[in-house]
């Protein structure tokens, strides 16, 4: 696996969420012998045992149930070990999302993209008042999920810093995920250890909701820039599908490279329906981009 992705021209890979404990070996044996190096870990990697497919919010840190707060605990640490291990630099986190049990205004709200698919327009009033609510019903349901972020953060921070790692805490995708969009300049300013935090930008999540209205791309890099540690980098067709190759997309990447600092982590986050032509292509697109 890692040796095809070197054989493309990279240097250097993210391990993410998808990873087995049975491909540790070999993940082990390639970096001893040079073939490539690690830069961040996506957590949790590798997969708790027994699971097969990518699992990032198997456990999440906003849950209300202690029980699954302790295993995000557990299983991080356990990523954070693996990192120091493959000598990465970040390890990407979700913070999980705000649960609603009973008449969830989440599902209403994503039936409505569902149907609008292509003729979706962030500026319809019914959209606008269907957003508002929505949002609304999220942010005084919020509270209690967001404290438990926090306090699984202030728990983790420690230990990440010890083994000489930064927390990429990634923006999402998802309505109800945590932190909500404007959250993070006051997460990270009240964290107790500065520094070893970090924003993590995930552009294709970003052109989701700048598309949704939910927020403005460029002004939310500007809001976070001071903070960011890495980027997750992928195109939006107009389907609003994301991990779509650079350049094919509505993702302003030359706009977003306005944020690169030479200190960052920038990684192609693709899945395996992503040719290798579209793959070296999305290389070649960004590589004039970076800083030096």
């Amino acid at each position: 696996m890692l040796r095809e992705v070197a054989d493309m021209g990279f240097e250097w890979v993210e391990l993410s969420h998808g990873i087995r404990v049975s491909l540790v070996p070999g993940i082990l044996k390639a970096l001893h012998e040079g073939v490539i190096r690690v830069s961040s870990v996506h957590n949790f990697c590798p997969l708790p045992a027994g699971y097969t497919s990518p699992a990032p919010n198997l456990y999440r840190p906003s849950a209300a149930d202690d029980r699954e707060r302790s295993q995000w605990l557990r299983h991080t640490r356990r990523t954070l070990d693996f990192a120091k291990q493959v000598d990465a630099r970040v390890v990407v986190l979700h913070l999980g999302a705000v649960d609603f049990f009973w008449f969830s205004p989440v599902q209403k709200y994503r039936r409505y993209l569902q149907a609008q698919g292509e003729k979706f327009s962030a500026e319809a009033p019914e959209y606008r008042e269907l957003l508002a609510k929505t949002m609304a019903r999220i942010r005084r349901r919020a509270g209690p999920y967001w404290a438990n972020v926090k306090a699984c953060l202030e728990e983790i921070l420690p230990y990440a810093e010890e083994r000489g790692l930064r927390l990429g805490l990634e923006n999402r995708e998802r309505i109800e995920e945590l932190p909500l969009d404007d959250g993070f300049p006051e997460l990270l300013a009240g964290l107790s250890r500065p520094g070893v935090a970090g924003y993590w930008h995930d552009a294709g999540h970003a052109q989701l909701k700048h598309r949704a209205g939910l927020l403005a791309h460029p002004q939310h890099l500007e809001q976070n820039a001071a903070h960011l540690v890495g980027f997750h980098l992928h195109d939006v067709d107009a389907a609003g599908r994301d991990h779509q190759p650079l350049g094919s997309g509505q993702v302003d990447i030359a706009m977003v490279s306005r944020f690169f600092r030479p200190d960052q982590v920038f990684v192609l986050e693709y899945g395996p329906k992503i040719t290798a032509e579209d793959v070296l292509e999305s290389r070649r697109r960004l590589l004039p981009l970076l800083p030096s």
